[in-house]
């Protein structure tokens, strides 16, 4: 999950230095998830963009719970999905929620928990903070955590889990403990796994291929331990896949495009850029205007963090909305959801979904598959 400190992290940390092509189809019936605020509020994939609150947070609701970070639906056509969920946090500390939405339609949905997922975390000194989230096509799920924001230390995790997931007593595995403000999850349909880090040596998107641990044991390829005692995949196939430059300075969250081609999202830049295959440069999609400068207040074309695709191509991010003034860097007031449509192939003008959000951090795309 990405909280407002797990934001400023990311911008700090910059300063100081499915599976296959999506499918034309419409997007009448497709959701939009969005934390924010701690909510989980729904919004419709086309104007006027109904907004729904799902999950009020639990400052303003006792029953309610906090959400916010990346947001994965299951492969299964089953309706759950993951979210970072960390009402109460230290105790008991973040970690990942998992549920199941209930309903189909903006305005009538709601949404059951029914699992989390909580691991053992590096020690960090700005707390780590859940974020993203993923599956390989056995139904083993991924996720990472942030680490260290800012500086220090490169902690940040990427953990394999075991199912079944209807616990919070969940098996799992780590396959990278040092990863630098570690973003969004994106798997290919090889098992390759890719993850943004947004800072440090190994600033970029990496990528990890199989095989992964099966179990956390160490007949089933996780035979170490970390400092906090939790068990570590005996060896990692670990690279790095893109690197900065054209305007990628922050890489914070990726996902598929057209073509089998790559969007990857720098939010202290505003930017969205295209990768090809190889992660070779193509183009930008989303950048701000000529002579924009970030200053009291946001570039007008947002300052994207997480991203999501739905089946018609149309690019979805969280503007999280980041300022520069006299006590700092970090997120603003005017937070906002947006929507890139594509004509013949090219990007359009970003159109807002909702505005004057706080701290809205990840995307979650709900497209129900036709029957």
């Amino acid at each position: 999950m990405l909280s407002a400190l797990g934001a400023v992290g990311l911008v700090v940390a910059w300063a100081a230095r499915a599976a296959t092509r999506p499918a034309r189809a419409s997007s009448k019936s497709v959701i939009v998830l969005n934390g924010e605020g701690n909510n989980l509020n729904a919004y419709t994939a086309d104007p006027a963009f109904k907004k729904q609150n799902v999950i009020r947070n639990h400052d303003d609701d006792p029953n309610g719970l906090d959400i916010n970070a990346q947001i994965c639906f299951f492969p299964d056509a089953s309706k759950r999905f993951i979210a970072g969920e960390d009402t109460g946090q230290p105790n008991p500390p973040q970690g990942w929620g998992i549920f199941r939405l209930n309903g189909s339609t903006v305005g009538k949905l709601s949404a059951t928990k029914v699992g989390k997922l909580t691991p053992t975390y590096q020690s960090s000194a700005d707390n780590a903070e859940n974020y993203g989230c993923g599956f390989l096509k056995d139904g083993r799920v991924l996720t990472t955590d942030i680490g260290n924001q800012a500086g220090g230390p490169e902690d940040g995790q990427l953990i394999v889990w075991f199912p079944p997931f209807d616990t919070t007593k969940v098996r799992y595995c780590k396959i990278d403990v040092g990863i630098a403000t570690a973003g969004g999850i994106y798997v290919d349909s090889k098992d390759r796994v890719y993850v943004p880090s947004a800072r440090g040596s190994s600033a970029g998107v990496l990528r990890y291929s199989a095989p992964f641990p099966t179990s956390n044991t160490a007949k089933r390829g996780c035979g170490e331990k970390d400092a906090t005692g939790a068990p570590v995949a005996s060896s990692v196939k670990k690279e790095q896949f893109i690197g900065l430059g054209d305007g990628l300075s922050s890489p914070n969250a990726i996902v598929r495009a057209p073509k089998e081609h790559f969007y990857v999202s720098s939010v202290i830049t505003g930017v969205v850029n295209e990768y090809d295959t190889n992660g070779g440069y193509v183009r930008t999609i989303l950048q701000p205007p000529a002579g924009e400068t970030l200053g009291e207040t946001t570039f007008s074309t947002g300052t994207p963090l997480g991203i999501g695709v739905g089946p018609d191509g149309t690019v979805y991010y969280a503007d999280i909305g980041i300022t520069v003034s006299s006590d700092g860097i970090g997120p603003g007031p005017e937070g906002s959801v947006r929507r890139i449509r594509f004509v013949h192939g090219e990007p359009q003008p970003s159109e807002i979904m909702g505005a004057g959000l706080q701290y809205p951090d990840g995307i979650g795309v709900y497209a129900p598959k036709k029957t």
